[in-house]
């Protein structure tokens, strides 16, 4: 597991100069270690370096490695199907993937039962790609105007992923205009809507994304490579 250790040196020292060089306080970004291709082995080894928040995209990976490794915190960051809300709501300190207003729907009737209020994040498809889930950006706004149809969410942010790009500074305008809809819509003051995180950047744009405001940053393969 040295390999690991090394990642993650290297991680966070690129984490800090990137905060250095917009002036953010390195403590304001969240390392979400994505241990989707590794073990619960990886797992512990990452909490004893120091990690606190580890995400998963399937619901099962969530659930097992939680049941295993359970005093740190785990992020649901993939696409979440409404017949998987029951196994994963009350398991996640926070959901990175609301999509769509029947999850929404789904996550709502299922925290009543729970008698829980569930902590979610706007997944928003800034980049327009068919491919990728989210909310398109015209309506964002309507979207998080009727979340109080749903007083058991709590909106803590928004999440986008840009597109996959050997270049990181192709992310850049996607990260902008994520921040910038982020300011737009705190000023709107919308019950049960926070916003006081944004999820975006990954192994090969985390930097850019800091740079552009990013306080929840989703790292797996640079972190994990080689262990």
């Amino acid at each position: 597991m040295q390999n690991l250790e090394v990642n993650l040196n290297h991680i966070r020292q690129r984490i800090a100069a990137a905060c250095a060089s917009v002036g953010r306080d390195v403590n304001s970004v969240t390392l979400v270690a994505v241990s989707k291709t590794v073990g619960v082995e990886a797992v512990q080894e990452a909490v004893k370096l120091g990690i606190t928040d580890f995400g998963e995209n399937r619901v099962s990976e969530l659930v097992n490695k939680r049941a295993a490794v359970p005093n740190v915190r785990w992020h649901m960051i993939g696409r979440l199907q409404t017949n998987k809300v029951k196994e994963v709501i009350d398991k996640a300190y926070l959901i990175h993937s609301l999509d769509r207003w029947n999850l929404a729907e789904a996550l709502q009737k299922r925290a009543e039962m729970l008698d829980i209020t569930v902590p979610v994040l706007l997944q928003v498809n800034i980049s327009g790609e068919e491919q990728k889930a989210g909310v398109p950006p015209a309506d964002v706004l309507p979207f998080l105007q009727a979340i109080d149809q749903l007083p058991r969410l709590k909106v803590m942010g928004l999440m986008t992923m840009a597109p996959l790009s050997d270049d990181p500074e192709h992310s850049r305008p996607i990260f902008r205009e994520l921040a910038e809809m982020q300011k737009r819509l705190r000023q709107y003051e919308i019950p049960n809507v926070s916003l006081q995180h944004l999820s975006m950047g990954m192994s090969q744009d985390y930097e850019v994304a800091i740079q552009e405001g990013a306080d929840l940053i989703r790292v797996g393969s640079s972190l994990f490579q080689g262990v």
